[in-house]
């Protein structure tokens, strides 16, 4: 059976506008799917924060200091990280502090500067909060081998969105530009030149910067 050139021109171009068609609807789930998993871990959050007699943003300060490290402890840097006002975020830690869950301290080189510190009992609140977290349960059961995979692909979606937002990274520490391994086997900052433990390598910093990305 023989065809047209024009017959066979026009089926090209309805796969093409197929193609494109169902890759736009493929881009729109995805984005419906974030912002509803969005809404749901909000709604979670606001569960669990109110059954330990706080407000969200409390819990998400705390979780915030669980894993930040001793650069990015600081009030500005809670409110770049949350992307708060600064009267929202010196009212969550008065509330914090009063409460007995978190610390403050003044720099030990500029006396000028806040820092905040974590303590035993806000440690212990979160994880009685995490322990009653729906979205963590749901992760665990995608699976174990998934995992990976999952992560890589949400890190790179975080990544190109605060790239196109020209917001800060607040990534791993050893994922950093920055970070450089030494000759006897430790790790300096690259920024501070200060020595880096292998717990401060794991933690979150407000001067973190991606190698180069690809646009």
């Amino acid at each position: 059976m023989l065809f047209s050139s024009d017959s066979i021109l026009k089926d090209e171009r309805l796969l093409v506008k197929y193609v494109s068609s169902q890759y736009y609807l493929n881009m729109k789930e995805i984005l419906q799917l974030i912002q509803r998993l969005a809404v749901v871990a909000q709604a979670e959050n606001r569960r669990l924060a109110g059954s330990a007699g706080l407000q969200p943003v409390h819990i998400d300060v705390l979780r915030y200091l669980a894993r930040c490290n001793r650069y990015s402890n600081t009030p500005a840097a809670i409110g770049q990280f949350l992307s708060s006002t600064k009267g929202t975020v010196s009212q969550s830690i008065k509330v914090l502090d009063r409460e007995g869950l978190i610390s403050k301290l003044s720099d030990a080189k500029d006396g000028r500067v806040i820092r905040l510190r974590l303590l035993k009992k806000g440690r212990d609140l979160l994880e009685c909060v995490d322990e009653g977290s729906a979205i963590q349960g749901a992760v665990e059961y995608v699976g174990a081998d998934e995992h990976l995979a999952l992560a890589n692909s949400l890190a790179a979606l975080l990544r190109r969105a605060q790239r196109l937002n020209e917001s800060k990274t607040f990534g791993v520490c050893n994922t950093c530009r920055f970070f450089t391994h030494l000759s006897d086997g430790g790790f300096q900052c690259g920024i501070t030149n200060e020595l880096l433990t292998v717990a401060d390598s794991m933690q979150i910093c407000v001067e973190h910067e991606n190698e180069a990305i690809k646009t």
